[in-house]
This record gives structure tokens, C-alpha cells and sequence, in this order.
């Protein structure tokens, strides 16, 4: 019998993740593990139904429990292991974390053929943004206060940058 490589081992722990919010009624089936030099410093499960919030994404649950852990919004030097690819929401958390590496057990056609239908989203946020099922609307009037506050962020020399 051939030992699990370490990444193995890693999904497996989320695929467990998965299973455990599954059992508990906290929500769909995905789970994910955040590690960084090779020990796990965050993990989650989706737990859209207990906390009954629509961003409570395992990757989110995990990008948060990693941050605490590290004390830090920034993940660079980590990698996740989530058992089904990323939506966009979850894509975007990862990318705003700055994760350098996503490794995952299902594509998303497994995930659409049990009603996760990601796709949907992807397709959407690739037309213009007006165009969108929910459109986004910019709305000149409002232009220069906006960006009277992007400034004064940018002129703050006390700011973090992100």
C-alpha cells in the first residue's frame, strides 16, 4: 500500500470538514483546509444554513479561522485544499488573501449534477456589468463625492494597505 502525499492528506481533512457541516445541518457539502509550511493553520466547513448567511462558503470559513490564527488578513505563503473548485465569490476571497495556490477534489460539473450551479455565476460576471441578470449601474452623479473618498484614502499616510 502507497502512503497519501501530504496534499492527499490535506483534501481528505477537508473532505471530513465536509461531512462533519453536512451531519450538523450547517450546510452544503464542501469543506476547506488552509495550510501554510506544510501544518493546516485554518480550516471551515459551509455553514450557509446555521449561520444563515449567504457567504459563510467553506473557503470563507476558512480564509477567516487562518487569519485569526496568523493574526493577519494577508495568507501569501499558504495554499487551500477545498473539496469542489471555488465559486467566484470564494475565488475572489482567495485572490483579496492572496493564497498562492488552490488545489481541489471536484470540478464544477460534479458540483452542477447535485445543484451548485457555479457556472451560472462565472458566465455572469464575464459580460459588462450593466448587462448583468443584476446589473451594476455607476451613477455619475454621485462621481466626484466617491472619489473624494478614494482620495482621501490614498492621501492618508497612516493607511494599510491590502
Amino acid at each position: 500500500m502507497t502512503q497519501d502525499s501530504e496534499a492527499a492528506q490535506f483534501m481528505r481533512h477537508a473532505i471530513a470538514l465536509a461531512y462533519q457541516g453536512m451531519s450538523g445541518g450547517h450546510g452544503g457539502p464542501f469543506g476547506a483546509v488552509i495550510v501554510k509550511d506544510g501544518e493546516i493553520i485554518g480550516q471551515g466547513h459551509n455553514r450557509v444554513l446555521s449561520a444563515k448567511d449567504p457567504t459563510a462558503h467553506a473557503e470563507v470559513t476558512a480564509i477567516r479561522d487562518a487569519s485569526k490564527y496568523l493574526q493577519a488578513f494577508d495568507l501569501s505563503g499558504c495554499e487551500i485544499y477545498v473539496n469542489g473548485m471555488p465559486c467566484p465569490m470564494c475565488m475572489s476571497a482567495i485572490f483579496w488573501a492572496r493564497i498562492g495556490k488552490v488545489f481541489y477534489g471536484a470540478p464544477p460539473k460534479d458540483a452542477e449534477a447535485i445543484g451548485f450551479d457555479d457556472a451560472k455565476f462565472y458566465l455572469e460576471l464575464a459580460k459588462a456589468p450593466e448587462e448583468r441578470e443584476v446589473p451594476a449601474i455607476f451613477l455619475q452623479e454621485c462621481h466626484a463625492e466617491a472619489l473624494a473618498c478614494f482620495k482621501s484614502w490614498a492621501d492618508n499616510d497612516s493607511r494599510i494597505p491590502y
